[in-house]
């Protein structure tokens, strides 16, 4: 199975060797409520951790998708232009936003767990 890992700002990265795909957890689309539209990133446009990935814009607001790591955006979920409410549906599955060829895979370990990443939501309230 991908390993896992997750960022404070609700995103995901399930890694295949060094390409992380990226999506928003199940926690940030309950946040956002009904997606309408996400906005993906050119194939080849490079990334820098915690800049601009994406935008995906719901009912309620419209929202970055940050980079979780370095690197060059090799993929990007095609299907959500047409289908948005995918994100809703499938978060972590077919409503992934893109792939990250991994420019620096020590930024892995700034990443969380489940374990830390489902106490961390608990915090929240």
């Amino acid at each position: 199975m991908a390993d896992i890992r997750y960022t404070r700002d609700h995103e995901y990265v399930r890694l295949d060797g060094d390409v992380a795909t990226v999506g928003i957890t199940d926690y940030a689309q309950r946040q956002l409520g009904d997606v309408v539209f996400v906005d993906l990133p050119a194939i080849g446009k490079k990334v820098t951790k915690g800049g601009d990935a994406a935008v995906v814009e719901s009912v309620k607001a419209a929202s970055e998708v940050y980079a979780p790591l370095t690197g060059e955006i090799v993929a990007v979920n095609a299907a959500l232009s047409d289908a948005p409410a995918t994100v809703n549906e499938d978060a972590t599955g077919k409503g992934w936003f893109v792939k990250i060829r991994i420019a620096d895979t020590g930024e892995l370990a700034d990443l969380m767990d489940q374990a830390a990443y489902d106490a961390y939501v608990a915090s929240l309230g």
